[in-house]
């Protein structure tokens, strides 16, 4: 299967194109700049795998939660190629895409994903991996540091929400934890591979931003106090 994914909802942006068993792979810390520079990593690595966007099975992007102009950004790019080839398209969680990051690279299989929110908030969700997949425990929410829970058990935790808030990692006891880790476009397109298979693939028409906190202003108050979404 080849597919293309690529994740855009921190600051850091993540490509990576996949032929069968083989993974192509770039990522650069964009901010604000992930609209300019999305196309530019993709036709690099499609070059390097020596195909085009027509030759693909189909497009995943993060779909969030994360940056609002991250995820729209990442939404928007996979349907414009999408539309253009007559492609199906998958958005995938942010925060599973870590949790899966750090079942590849360090074999957790509780994993409790947080990214940084801004507005003293954090994006959260816990994940357990069995033999058949990943088991969402706490769906992806919205919430202040000190109402975050855990499931019971030992947990492993990933994610600039940790960095951000450190002493968080205190307070729910974690295992272990890795502030410094992204979601990478290769876990988006490792969990998208086998629904792809399965014929979920969706119209680009229908593809969307996982959403959860729909504020997207602030009023003048919080932004002269530095706030940011």
């Amino acid at each position: 299967m080849r597919l293309l994914a690529f994740d855009s909802s921190t600051d850091w942006l993540s490509v990576a194109v996949c032929d069968g068993d083989t993974w192509r792979e770039r990522g650069e810390r964009a901010a604000t700049a992930a609209s300019e520079r999305a196309l530019p990593l993709v036709r690099e690595l499609l070059d390097e795998a020596g195909f085009g966007v027509r030759a693909l099975d189909g497009i995943a992007f993060g779909a969030g939660p994360g940056s609002f102009t991250g995820v729209r950004i990442a939404c928007g790019v996979a349907q414009g190629l999408a539309l253009g080839a007559g492609l199906p398209v998958l958005g995938i969680a942010t925060l599973l895409a870590l949790a899966h990051d750090a079942w590849r690279a360090r074999g957790v299989d509780s994993v409790l994903a947080c990214l940084d929110a801004r507005m003293r908030e954090v994006y959260v969700a816990a994940y357990r991996h069995t033999g058949a997949g990943w088991v969402t425990l706490v769906e992806p929410s919205v919430q202040k540091p000190a109402d975050v829970a855990r499931p019971e058990g030992p947990w492993h935790g990933c994610g600039d929400g940790f960095a951000t808030y450190p002493d968080l990692a205190v307070q729910l006891k974690l295992a272990s934890v890795d502030t410094a880790a992204v979601p990478s476009a290769r876990a988006i397109g490792e969990l998208a591979a086998p629904r792809f298979a399965a014929g979920e693939g969706v119209d680009a028409a229908h593809a969307e931003p996982l959403y959860v906190r729909h504020r997207v202003a602030l009023t003048t108050r919080e932004r002269d106090a530095g706030m940011r979404l």
